[in-house]
């Protein structure tokens, strides 16, 4: 699919890979309408390119529709829907408080895995109405999962559980949707420079980057950016989760 002049959703783009994302394909010459929980965040990265903003809680039925119907109303529905959006609250089974609070994994759950298919059932529907392009094509959707679906480490139960169901869900959506010609995809990102780490002390940044085979170094949220870029483009890669980490593959701690 050609990037230039199509409607675009990131969900998570307030900051991160989402604003990483957003400022790549508007670079593109996509009409981007970031969404985010953070209104303040969208709002900033938005008006790096002249992009829309909206408030978005992506685990929400009604917040979803209403901000997606608020792009569409503006750039048109969107072809291209990419899900950045997610948390982390770490802890474990078993804790020192006793066993992790039921609450904290719910809603780990319905933010990153429910929230993906929430966005991904509404994108798809304003989708599979749009007429195909040349090769048959009508939209694509690109979740973001993690590495941590195959190797989450202690005390990432909720999370790695949640990015595992991300990256089951790709093959059978993908499968779901072909007959509309919606490609769906997940980028499954190793340890990325993002606000989360860079917060971190330098020598806890720079034991995490070698502790990646090669480069040894943090990837760039413009990297995850360009891997999505070629998502889009290429229309025979469909219903798979790419792993972009460095060759690395996550100790227990």
């Amino acid at each position: 699919m050609q990037i230039s002049d199509q409607s675009a959703l990131v969900a998570g783009g307030g900051s991160g890979i989402g604003a990483a994302v957003a400022r790549h394909l508007a670079g593109l010459g996509a009409k981007v309408a970031v969404l985010d929980v953070n209104l303040d965040g969208a709002r900033a990265t938005a008006q790096e390119f002249g992009g829309l903003a909206f408030e978005c809680d992506i685990a929400s039925a009604s917040s979803a529709e209403n901000a997606i119907g608020k792009a569409r109303d503006t750039h048109g529905p969107a072809r291209i829907l990419v899900n950045c959006a997610g948390i982390l609250s770490p802890g474990r089974i078993l804790g020192k408080d006793g066993p992790l609070s039921l609450d904290i994994f719910r809603r780990v759950i319905e933010v990153n895995l429910i929230g993906a298919f929430n966005l991904l059932r509404l994108a798809a529907a304003d989708m599979a109405k749009l007429a195909p392009l040349a090769d048959g094509e009508r939209g694509i959707v690109i979740n973001t999962s993690s590495i941590a679906a195959y190797e989450g480490q202690i005390g990432q139960i909720a999370y790695a559980t949640s990015k595992a169901g991300m990256a089951g869900m790709t093959l059978p959506a993908a499968r779901d949707l072909a007959r509309h010609g919606i490609r769906v995809l997940s980028v499954a990102p190793g340890l990325v420079a993002t606000p989360m780490i860079t917060g971190l002390p330098q020598d806890v940044q720079d034991a995490l980057a070698q502790s990646i085979p090669f480069p040894h170094r943090l990837a760039e949220p413009a990297e995850v950016a360009r891997l999505v870029q070629h998502m889009i483009e290429n229309v025979m890669l469909n219903g798979e989760v790419v792993r972009l980490d460095g060759a690395l593959r996550m100790p227990p701690k």
